[in-house]
């Protein structure tokens, strides 16, 4: 494994000893295309580093960056772990009561902000405690707040502090698919270990790969495919801090010409949807793409792959293992798998007792390998019930076939049974999706006047379909996938509530349906 005592000297200031200061480390696609290479990007890091220090930020504090994709982000990031304080990433998408909650929790002494989202936060910085200071990412900042220029005026850099592998580096908090976020914390020496299993054995990325991630920086899958993994080798990553539509992405993926293209399911479909009708699809130099965030339908990985050409490697991570390490691979993919557990990662399925599940039975997914969090923030009694030793429980619901391949189930609380048979959400989802008119699908539990368990679906349609299709929808479920399976009730819906990471909120289906 790399050495990685301080992840920011491996990641950033490596590349100039080694010769790539000229390179190119990150790009915005917003308009105004700023570029800055691994050279400026050591200088600026090292400036943030002692500015740090002039505001009165000391070595261990924690900082809140609630900012876009930017060129901003890397180097607060690495920056503060270059001081020895430790980032936290704040999702973009929250509301000020989250943000208020989070602040709080972590105790950050200080908020870095871009300048669009500070009228969304406001209301949460008010009687706070903690914060000491407020940087704001704009010319000009409000009462009480100073600006990014005049937070790193006169820092000159500064010398990198030593650490250790297993010191805290940064904290991320979990996308609250059910419920609250949780500070997650990890240590410099996973950042290393993402890079040198999945980035190096999986993905394969080089120096020469320019990197386009829909997934945002502010949390593990993006942070991974948006930072760690180009800046592992050296490579170039194109940063986008608006919403990624299918029509931005295409306009995106033809301007600048990603070799590596990351998504999430949610985009997947929707960019399969956006291409049926015939446009024309954009020049591109694509050789690999990814997903994670959920499990990626059989059927758009398929459909991607007939118009692409090119595979869309799925797989599973989760905030608490920081990135991947359950994936297909290339030359080896099966649609409608996780793929296989990724070199350097053990995993296992267990059923409610603790026991091993063999080959076609179903078994909540636990993984073991070098990036697992140290632990949660302030919540001992997750952690003991999470982190296991080597083993971390992932929630996720598995079934492992004869060839060792793992397909998803559904999470642990998503799953019930009808007939005393076990019924896997995805599996009835999948089946939804494949059907012409049905775009997204979402499958909860729902008692029928008996009491009893069935499946209940909600569906998103595409346009110029309707909801006279419903019955012929449940017919091609039963015969796709089995007659006690097929969603008993189905309701049309706009959009299926999300993560920000995709994933899809079954228990604000349950509870609203």
């Amino acid at each position: 494994m790399t050495d990685c005592k301080n992840a920011a000297t491996h990641f950033v200031d490596r590349h100039v000893s080694e010769g790539r200061g000229d390179k190119l480390a990150f790009r915005e696609a917003d308009g105004k295309q700023r570029d800055i290479t691994y050279a400026q990007l050591a200088d600026q890091t090292a400036r943030a580093a002692a500015a740090f220090r002039k505001v009165g930020i000391n070595r261990e504090e924690r900082v809140a960056l609630l900012v876009l994709d930017q060129q901003e982000m890397p180097v607060l990031f690495w920056g503060a772990l270059k001081a020895g304080v430790i980032p936290i990433p704040l999702n973009t998408l929250l509301a000020a009561s989250v943000y208020d909650v989070i602040l709080r929790d972590s105790r950050a002494v200080a908020l870095f902000v871009s300048e669009s989202l500070y009228p969304v936060v406001a209301p949460a910085l008010q009687d706070n405690p903690f914060l000491r200071e407020v940087i704001i990412i704009a010319d000009d900042a409000p009462q009480g707040a100073i600006t990014y220029d005049a937070f790193m005026q006169g820092a000159e850099p500064a010398q990198t502090v030593e650490t250790s592998e297993d010191e805290i580096a940064f904290w991320l908090y979990s996308s609250g698919s059910t419920g609250q976020p949780k500070g997650v914390k990890h240590v410099h020496g996973s950042l290393c270990a993402t890079a040198d299993t999945y980035g190096a054995h999986v993905l394969g990325i080089r120096e020469d790969d320019v990197v386009y991630s829909v997934a945002k920086l502010f949390f593990a899958y993006g942070l991974g495919n948006g930072m760690t993994f180009p800046m592992s080798v050296g490579a170039t990553a194109i940063l986008f801090s608006g919403r990624p539509t299918p029509d931005v992405a295409a306009e995106i993926m033809d301007i600048h010409k990603p070799t590596i293209f990351c998504g999430v399911p949610t985009l997947y479909a929707a960019m399969v949807h956006y291409w049926e009708d015939g446009k024309a699809l954009p020049d591109t130099k694509l050789r690999t793409c990814i997903s994670a965030g959920e499990a990626l339908p059989e059927e758009i990985g398929k459909k991607w792959f007939a118009r692409w050409g090119v595979d869309i490697l799925d797989g599973v991570g989760s905030t608490e293992m920081l990135h991947i390490f359950l994936s297909n691979r290339p030359g080896d993919v099966i649609y409608g798998t996780s793929g296989l557990p990724v070199p350097g990662y053990d995993v296992r399925l267990v059923d409610e007792d603790g026991a091993d599940v063999g080959p076609g039975g179903v078994g909540e997914l636990l993984v073991s390998g070098p990036s697992a969090a140290d632990g949660y923030w302030n919540n001992r009694g997750k952690s003991r019930s999470t982190f296991e030793g080597h083993w971390t429980r992932t929630g996720d619901k598995y079934e492992r076939t004869e060839t060792g391949r793992f397909i998803y189930c559904g999470r642990t609380d998503d799953m019930f049974k009808v007939s005393g048979i076990w019924v896997s959400p995805f599996e009835v989802e999948q089946a939804l999706i494949a059907y012409p008119a049905v775009l997204e699908a979402a499958v909860v539990a729902w008692r029928d006047e008996e009491g009893l368990e069935k499946p209940k679906a909600f569906v998103v349609l595409k346009p110029g379909h309707g909801e006279s299709e419903l019955d012929e929808l449940k017919e091609f479920v039963k015969q796709k996938i089995g007659k006690w399976k097929y969603p008993r009730w189905v309701e049309v819906v706009k959009d299926l509530p999300k993560t920000a990471t995709g994933k899809i909120q079954r228990f604000k289906l349950r509870e609203g349906a």
